[in-house]
């Protein structure tokens, strides 16, 4: 039961600072019932920091840097067609289960994972512990920023199994490499030379 709490309160957490003031007080009391010192750190810092400066934080340690990023396939398959369909296998086991995804919202979003996992349990964990290598990437990333995010990510991995099929996810995100040259058969596609 711990884990699925855990999951929970870290969903909670992950999102967008503004998101989670109002039920600060309901997480911090699940953390009372399944204590984790990583999430209580975060949920302490969220509750004693200025809105404001949370977003501040929030962005910057989340949204100035791709690689520490909370949508989990851009690890996995970068900006490539591959994570199109990436989204969609994800967007397909949700709709199995019965989860309704908010239609703003990316399937790989960490939050969104984190919250699946709470509802359905072993079949959410599996789907997240997919994820393990871009997680482990996600928190050595972090570490060095020394922010409460990289504790609540380590609570999250310390939930998963290690699987074995897992993809392998090393350094940056994949980028696409078929179909970016010019498609101008026929035409030529250097300058042009004049006749005189």
């Amino acid at each position: 039961m711990s884990t699925r709490v855990h999951h929970q309160v870290a969903a909670h957490c992950l999102h967008y600072p503004d998101a989670v003031g109002g039920v600060l007080p309901l997480l911090g009391r699940c953390l009372a019932e399944a204590p984790d010192a990583g999430l209580a750190g975060l949920v302490d810092h969220l509750r004693r920091t200025p809105a404001v400066e949370a977003a501040r934080h929030y962005v910057e340690v989340f949204d100035t840097k791709a690689d520490r990023c909370l949508h989990l396939t851009w690890y996995t398959d970068g900006d490539t067609r591959r994570r199109g369909g990436a989204l969609a296998a994800l967007k397909q086991r949700y709709r199995e289960h019965g989860y309704l995804l908010d239609p703003g919202e990316l399937p790989d979003y960490l939050p969104v994972l984190l919250e699946f996992a709470a509802h359905t349990g072993e079949p959410g964990v599996r789907l997240l512990a997919s994820y393990r290598p871009a997680l482990e990437l996600l928190h050595r990333n972090l570490l060095p920023l020394g922010t409460p995010y990289a504790p609540a990510v380590a609570t999250v991995l310390a939930t998963l199994p290690v699987r074995d099929d897992a993809r392998p996810v090393t350094g940056g995100a994949p980028v696409e490499r078929v179909g970016l040259e010019p498609v101008l058969l026929g035409y030529p596609t250097g300058p042009r030379e004049r006749t005189p």
